[in-house]
């Protein structure tokens, strides 16, 4: 399994460098997509408003979003992906040339996770979520793909009252580090969320995540595993979702800058969501688009290569128009980030004492189907 380098990431560009990179570097925008909501979820309030689909009519809809620019998707192990069908995952990747990007560890569905999983106090449970995380990235090297997105649900608590909270992060990253350590090389794309289902869950924030990734670094022994980090590469990443992070009142740009920095964003996933809330999945830029274009214009700061995972619940239309939406959405918002006028922006970074209000005139301007018929602006000096 061949680790996509994030290394240049980190990179620090400043003045006439970042300029130049600004001006030179677009986002590749890579599409993929869970094919988990590709069939409707259980609810707590409503019945299903569409039928159940099989994973092979799942597939049959994906494959039409080919032609659309849908290059990968993204599997849990073992109710999606597992070793009983991995031949129509391969048939599938050969026939679409759409790739599986990660297999996914389902930690947070089964009954016996009651308590948690890679943290669960009940040995034995903990210990069917390391044997399960082992598996699944496994599979992950069998098949070739690019990380393993890890995300603990269902490891948290709600009453704060005498709860070993170092006890319960390090039995995590132990038990991570562990499932690793067995099977090296395998990439982690850790991905945080601050509540629901549990009232709080561990490492809920993008910085926790990143602290998660140095304790988990920090335990690897396997040589294998060592060498790929003294090269510099990070194997405990982060895969931040847009909606997570807004439930956590993270801002966008500002939060993903921290694994940005780090060398550390192996996925990212998207959809959109009112600040705070329920988790809702909504389609991309339905709410706060402006954070989206902030985002944007921090990946394409920082050389962003991967790729852009749309992550929603289209409860109310066809998944695949879905899809199409959010994945015109990010085409939509790049194309407004890549004509904004990079040197007068750096400029005001620089100089805000002699730009005050121009970025903000200047967003409402590239947003403006007539500009034209606005003030004038002058660039800032």
């Amino acid at each position: 399994m061949a680790l996509p380098d994030l290394r240049d990431q980190s990179t620090r560009r400043l003045g006439d460098e970042l300029l130049a990179h600004l001006k030179s570097f677009e986002l590749e925008l890579k599409f993929s997509a869970g094919i988990w909501y590709f069939t409707p979820p259980l609810s707590r309030f409503h019945a299903k408003y569409q039928p159940d689909l099989t994973i092979e009519q799942r597939l049959d809809i994906a494959a039409t979003l080919a032609e659309a620019g849908l290059e990968g998707l993204e599997a849990h192990y073992p109710n999606e992906v597992n070793e009983d069908n991995l031949d129509l995952w391969k048939s599938f990747t050969a026939d679409t040339g759409i790739k599986l990007i990660t297999i996914i560890p389902q930690l947070f569905w089964d009954e016996q996770f009651e308590w948690g999983s890679l943290s669960n106090p009940i040995p034995k449970h903990r210990q069917a979520a390391i044997e399960r995380t082992k598996q699944a990235l496994q599979l992950n090297g069998e098949l070739d793909t690019d990380f393993a997105i890890v995300w603990p649900g269902i490891d948290g608590y709600e009453n704060p009252m005498g709860v070993n909270f170092a006890a319960m992060r390090d039995r995590f990253a132990e038990g991570l580090a562990e499932a690793m350590d067995a099977v090296p090389g395998v990439r982690i794309a850790f991905e945080p969320k601050p509540y629901e289902p549990r009232g709080r869950i561990l490492f809920g924030t993008t910085p926790e995540g990143v602290l998660l990734g140095h304790q988990v670094e920090s335990l690897l022994t396997d040589t294998t595993n060592r060498a790929l980090l003294d090269e510099g590469h990070a194997l405990c990443c982060l895969n931040p979702e847009v909606g997570h992070v807004l439930m956590g009142f993270e801002d966008l740009a500002y939060a993903f800058s921290w694994p940005l920095s780090q060398g550390r964003l192996a996925h990212s996933h998207w959809n959109s969501q009112p600040l705070g809330n329920y988790d809702q999945d909504l389609n991309v830029g339905v709410v706060s688009p402006e954070q989206l274009e902030a985002l944007l214009y921090t990946l394409k700061m920082h050389g962003y290569g991967g790729y852009f995972g749309i992550d929603i619940n289209p409860e109310r239309m066809p998944v695949d128009t879905a899809i199409r939406i959010s994945m015109d959405a990010i085409r939509a918002a790049n194309d407004r980030v890549n004509e904004l006028d990079h040197e007068a922006i750096m400029f005001a970074h620089e100089h805000p004492d002699k730009a005050r209000g121009w970025l903000e005139a200047h967003l409402i301007r590239a947003r403006a189907p007539h500009p034209d018929r606005l003030m004038s602006l002058p660039r800032p000096s």
